[in-house]
């Protein structure tokens, strides 16, 4: 059935109001009753899916194959990088990344470097595995400047989100430009004239302003984590710390880059794309990190060990959070989700770039998943668009990108991984990261939107 002309069904009111129903359940569980986001969001999605007509054992299922996906993608990852963390932080290797950052940036210079920084290592990857890069460089710099967290850890949220909002290669976009057909080369150039201005106000600007009203503490176990360093017989050079948080980087452009310019079935880019895997890259990252970083500076085998076994307890508590908010989108995913948003927003008469866009915000509240939003959204506009210059596809494109990260909240896993990380209450993180990534949103549109004016 063509999703355009389809009728509104007393389903999907339904749908609609349980899904909300199910959010408020969550904030109402989490912020009033205090138990815990694992717990509270577990409930929600019972809520969600049974109100929506789904039987307790397709929820239970489609919970659990939810939780598994999510776990199955970014828990491994988020647990190689807290080794990587750990071990820069024990070596040194963090503090030393920290005090050649803090020697050409101090007092007001610091926000725009990290900010600066976070887009350089965030522009392969996605948000989640350049989060788990720069956590322990956030908490290790945030101590030595005596900067608020907020101050330091916002530009660098900011940097690394509008990337994955409206760069290609990162995956959003790019699925994107392919299902419309635009121009990668073009998008990439138009989607950087968004990035910079959305990484601006996102980032240091609204940094700035927050750590002025809200204080955040450091973490307790995270903070000893990230920060505690055993003596060893000497400290890694900045030359080599710097290669070490890079190595995944370089691998993952690598990979982007046999993607985008090499004949597919090659041998170099079958190798750049095997190694570019965030598994592979953060597994290799992780076993130099312990000859570079552990060995050959002078700790005991069983010292390294020990480093890569603490430092897997503190993230337990994520990994089991990140888990329930996949279970929750995949369960409003069968319950048909998807579909009600589409009716809604295609029956709206508005231009291409604000279409895009709505759809896209709309996708995301629902299914808490960028790449739901993007993908469904693209297939959705792709036979109108037929026929658009490629200035028009771009600017499409892009307006996906930008409204798939809109007011992320409770369904998102990157809400729950900087609540973990920084130790937010709900409140404080909903100010943090919905707001911020609002404002990556929100600038995204209006850049497209104003670009449409000017080029079209």
């Amino acid at each position: 059935m063509d999703l355009s002309t389809a009728l509104w069904l007393a389903h999907d009111t339904q749908l609609i109001v349980c899904c909300l129903l199910a959010i408020v359940a969550i904030i109402v569980l989490i912020s009033v009753c205090k138990l815990t986001p694992f717990l509270s969001i577990l409930i929600g999605t019972f809520i969600a899916g049974i109100g929506a007509g789904l039987s307790p054992e397709i929820v239970a299922k489609a919970f659990s194959k939810g939780a598994g996906s999510i776990l199955g993608e970014a828990g491994i990852i988020i647990a190689l990088g807290a080794m990587l963390g750990a071990l820069m932080a024990e070596s040194g290797a963090a503090d030393q990344i920290a005090s050649t950052l803090l020697r050409h940036a101090r007092g007001r210079a610091l926000p725009w470097v990290m900010a600066l920084v976070a887009m350089v290592i965030g522009l392969p990857l996605f948000f989640e595995v350049g989060l788990v890069l720069m956590v322990p460089i956030i908490f290790v710099i945030a101590r030595q400047s005596g900067q608020p967290l907020l101050k330091v850890a916002i530009p660098a949220l900011a940097g690394m989100t509008a990337l994955h909002a409206l760069m290609p290669p990162h995956p959003g976009p790019l699925i994107a430009v392919s299902a419309l057909h635009a121009d990668l080369g073009l998008t990439m150039l138009l989607g950087l004239c968004l990035a910079i201005p959305a990484v601006i106000l996102a980032g240091p600007l609204y940094g700035i302003w927050l750590s002025k009203r809200m204080h955040v503490a450091e973490p307790t176990e995270l903070g000893e984590l990230f920060s505690a360093k055993i003596p060893t017989r000497r400290k890694p050079t900045f030359g080599v710390s710097l290669l070490i948080i890079l190595l995944p980087v370089l691998l993952m452009l690598g990979s982007t880059l046999a993607k985008v310019a090499m004949a597919p079935d090659s041998g170099l880019a079958t190798t750049l794309k095997f190694l570019g895997e965030p598994l592979i890259a953060l597994g290799l990252a992780v076993l130099a990190a312990v000859i570079c970083l552990g060995w050959s500076i002078g700790m005991a085998r069983d010292q390294v060990g020990g480093v890569l076994r603490k430092s897997l307890a503190p993230i337990a508590v994520l990994l089991l959070t990140i888990g329930a908010g996949g279970g929750l989108k995949e369960t409003l995913l069968q319950a048909g989700i998807s579909d009600t948003i589409s009716k809604v927003a295609t029956g709206a008469h508005v231009s291409y770039v604000m279409l895009a866009w709505l759809i896209a915000v709309a996708l995301r509240q629902a299914t808490g998943s960028a790449t739901v939003a993007t993908t469904t959204t693209a297939g959705i506009l792709a036979p109108l668009i037929i026929g658009l210059e490629g200035v028009q596809g771009s600017l499409v494109a892009l307006a996906i990108g930008a409204g798939s990260v809109f007011f992320c909240h409770v369904n998102d896993a990157g809400f729950w991984m900087v609540r973990e990380y920084f130790g937010l209450q709900l409140k404080q993180t909903l100010m943090v990261w919905s707001v911020l990534q609002t404002i990556v949103s929100l600038v995204g549109l209006l850049g497209a939107l104003l670009l449409w004016n000017l080029l079209v």
